[in-house]
């Protein structure tokens, strides 16, 4: 009988384990700025126009985040940070699962940081903390 419950613990703390794990590759499906937020797009100015072309210049290309076991984490394309300072597509996180923190790899400085809105075993949607308006949503890739 002890045995059994010892074989069912030890499946149930692996399972949950697994769902809760950020490592593995996610792929930016989605992301919302304060631009949009702020900005009335049924203006006669032209911003809805402008903002169109702003999308359209982000390319085809599929914006992928990989995190590994060790902290560590690389993006194939800027997705979280755009400030000129910070020049990596490698660097450092934590995520304890109600924040997420993006460290710079040599000093270990905090890059951003995010509030985990949702976080499933295939999808994780994150906000700036500075800047509540800006969303990001991932998808889990195999």
């Amino acid at each position: 009988m002890k045995t059994l419950i010892v074989i069912l613990s030890v499946c149930a703390l692996t399972t949950v384990g697994q769902a809760q794990s950020l490592v593995g590759r996610w792929q930016l499906v989605k992301q919302t700025s304060c631009i949009e937020d702020e900005t009335p797009l049924n203006d006669s100015t032209g911003v809805e126009e402008v903002l169109n072309d702003m999308k359209s210049m982000s390319g085809p290309t599929g914006n992928v985040i990989e995190f590994k076991e060790n902290n560590s984490a690389e993006e194939s394309t800027k997705i979280i940070s755009k400030k000129k300072s910070y020049n990596s597509k490698a660097f450092l996180y934590k995520f304890n699962g109600t924040e997420l923190y993006f460290l710079d790899k040599k000093s270990h400085t905090i890059i951003e940081g995010f509030t985990v809105e949702k976080f499933t075993s295939d999808s994780l949607i994150i906000s700036n903390t500075s800047r509540a308006c800006e969303t990001k949503v991932f998808t889990k890739i195999k």
